[in-house]
């Protein structure tokens, strides 16, 4: 009985595919400290951290969660022939639990949202329509090119402008620039989640960039939304859009330059994660992304 009770817990961990959680979590974490500190905020920053900061990054995390969940629920036919060791597809939790589970998931990020501000629920209501229209069908994610965008403008523009939110004006030209560049970013970086599922994807029907134009080429099509948003930095300086400061984060075209170099070089799973060394540093370049922003808006 412990033992049932146990797996059954391991499954639900599972489910939620932990370590995609880091980047929500991290990232808004970040961004809402920078937020706080370049909107000049007086309030005491230990209440804060309990009252504002933990619960949005905990709402924009159990987000990422759900829709982890509603994808495998939606992926079950593609999940048996590339990752069959899934929950779902061993049998361990059924479609029908696991739906539910996503959508108690969802109401209760969406729950949180409420207790923070306006802005704050409303980023969270446009990226759940996001991640829900790119499993639920009619999928987002089976059509070419689209299913790209509807991984970038959520995890990338609309979750560091919500995290934005939590203290500032998430229009303002700084929230904005960096939440375009990490947008095109991960429009481009998101395909090294495709490269494991490539067979599986175009047997169920789901066009990607790796299984229509092949992994090689599809690496050339998106390297320029990786190295370009960091390559770009230095005129967005000179124009005045970023303060002198950000040059550090032109760096990070270097390990955007060597994700492209991965994919063609080392396209196997890793044997601690889910996925592709490239996808593994994809989610870390984004890491420095947020915290390199993070520390010279704070220090600026």
């Amino acid at each position: 009985m412990e033992n049932q009770i146990n797996n059954r817990l391991k499954a639900y961990i599972e489910l939620v595919r932990p370590f995609t959680l880091l980047a929500p979590i991290i990232v808004s974490i970040c961004i809402m400290i920078a937020s706080y500190k370049y909107n000049q905020n007086t309030n005491d920053i230990v209440n804060l951290f309990l009252t504002m900061i933990l619960p949005a990054s905990i709402s924009l995390a159990i987000l990422n969660g759900a829709s982890n969940v509603l994808n495998q629920v939606t992926d079950i036919k593609s999940d048996k022939i590339s990752k069959p060791y899934r929950p779902i597809c061993k049998g361990i939790v059924s479609k029908k639990e696991a739906a539910i589970i996503s959508l108690v998931l969802y109401a209760t990020s969406i729950s949180l949202a409420f207790f923070i501000n306006t802005m704050f629920l409303v980023f969270i209501l446009m990226i759940t329509f996001f991640t829900v229209t790119y499993s639920v069908p009619p999928r987002c994610k089976d059509i070419l090119f689209v299913n790209q965008l509807w991984v970038g403008i959520p995890r990338g523009l609309l979750g560091i402008l919500a995290s934005w939110s939590v203290f500032g004006n998430a229009l303002e030209t700084l929230p904005l620039t960096i939440g375009v560049l990490a947008m095109v970013f991960l429009i481009g970086g998101s395909i090294t989640k495709d490269i494991i599922d490539s067979e599986a994807d175009k047997t169920t029907g789901t066009k990607t960039l790796v299984n229509t134009y092949g992994l090689r080429r599809a690496a050339i099509i998106v390297f320029p939304f990786m190295f370009c948003p960091f390559a770009f930095i230095p005129m967005l300086i000179d124009s005045g859009t970023l303060a002198p400061q950000f040059f550090i984060l032109s760096f990070l075209a270097i390990p955007s330059a060597y994700i492209f170099y991965l994919m063609i070089k080392d396209s196997k799973k890793q044997r601690h994660l889910e996925n592709t060394p490239s996808w593994a540093l994809m989610y870390v370049t984004y890491f420095f992304l947020a915290f390199g922003f993070s520390v010279i808006t704070i220090t600026g």
